[in-house]
C-alpha cells in the first residue's frame, strides 16, 4: 500500500498531466487513501478535469473535493445569460433529448431536472454544459425512465462485466429489483468502481443503480 507522500506524488503528477490544469492552482493531501484537493480554478471543466484525474490514481479510495470555480469577470454574467446558453447547448446536442429537461440556475450553478431513456443521455446533458462561461457547478438531478417496462436482467449486468477485462476476475454481485440494480463487492480503485457503475447503467431497463462497491487497495 502507498504512503501518503506517495500517493500525494502521484495525485500531483496525474493533475500536472492534464494539459488544462496549473498544478499550482490545486492543493493536494492524502492521508490513509483519501485525497483531499482544495484551490482556485477558473472553469468548471477544470474542477472535473481535477476531480477525474485524481479519482483514476491508484491507491486512492476517497476523495474530498473543495475546489472553488471562479471566473475572470464572471459578475458581468447573469443567471439569465447563463440559462440561455445551458438551453441553447442542450438543443444543440443529438443525444440530449429535446424538452426533456428542465433548467434552474443560481449564482452561476446549474441543476437539471427531468426525464431520460438513458444514462448515457443524462450525462451527456452534463457534458454539453460544463465547459460553459460562468458556470461554478452542475447538479444532475435528470432521472432515468426507460420505454422498456421489463425488470433488469440480472444475468445481462454480470455478463457485461465479466466481458471488461478490469473486472474478468473481480468479484462484483449483481441485485436487481425492478428497473434497480445493486452492486456490492471490492474494487481495487475509484475508477474501477466507477467504470462499473456506468456499465450497470448501460443494461435496458435500468432507472436506479446503487453501486455499493467498496474501494479495498492492497
Amino acid at each position: 500500500m502507498k504512503s501518503n507522500a506517495e500517493l500525494q506524488q502521484d495525485v500531483q503528477d496525474a493533475i500536472k498531466w492534464q494539459p488544462l490544469l496549473n498544478a499550482a492552482e490545486i492543493g493536494v493531501t492524502a492521508k490513509d487513501g483519501i485525497v483531499s484537493l482544495t484551490g482556485v480554478v477558473d472553469s468548471y471543466t477544470k474542477k472535473t478535469e481535477a476531480e477525474e484525474a485524481a479519482r483514476n490514481v491508484a491507491g486512492v479510495t476517497a476523495l474530498v473535493e473543495k475546489i472553488e470555480v471562479i471566473y475572470p469577470g464572471a459578475h458581468s454574467i447573469t443567471n439569465a445569460e447563463i440559462a440561455a446558453e445551458v438551453l441553447a447547448a442542450l438543443k444543440a446536442r443529438w443525444d440530449v433529448p429535446a424538452g426533456r429537461i428542465k433548467v434552474k440556475v443560481e449564482a452561476g450553478w446549474i441543476t437539471l431536472t427531468g426525464e431520460v431513456g438513458w444514462n448515457f443521455q443524462r450525462a451527456a446533458a452534463t457534458d454539453a454544459i460544463a465547459s460553459l462561461a460562468g458556470v461554478t457547478g452542475v447538479t444532475n438531478h435528470i432521472a432515468i425512465k426507460s420505454e422498456s417496462q421489463e425488470a433488469v436482467e440480472k444475468a445481462g449486468i454480470e455478463n457485461a462485466l465479466k466481458r471488461n477485462w478490469a473486472f474478468y476476475n473481480k468479484d462484483i454481485q449483481v441485485a436487481v429489483a425492478g428497473h434497480r440494480a445493486t452492486l456490492t463487492g471490492n474494487v481495487a480503485s475509484l475508477y474501477e468502481k466507477s467504470q462499473a457503475g456506468n456499465i450497470a447503467w448501460n443494461a435496458p431497463g435500468v432507472w436506479a443503480v446503487d453501486n455499493e462497491l467498496v474501494v479495498a487497495c492492497d
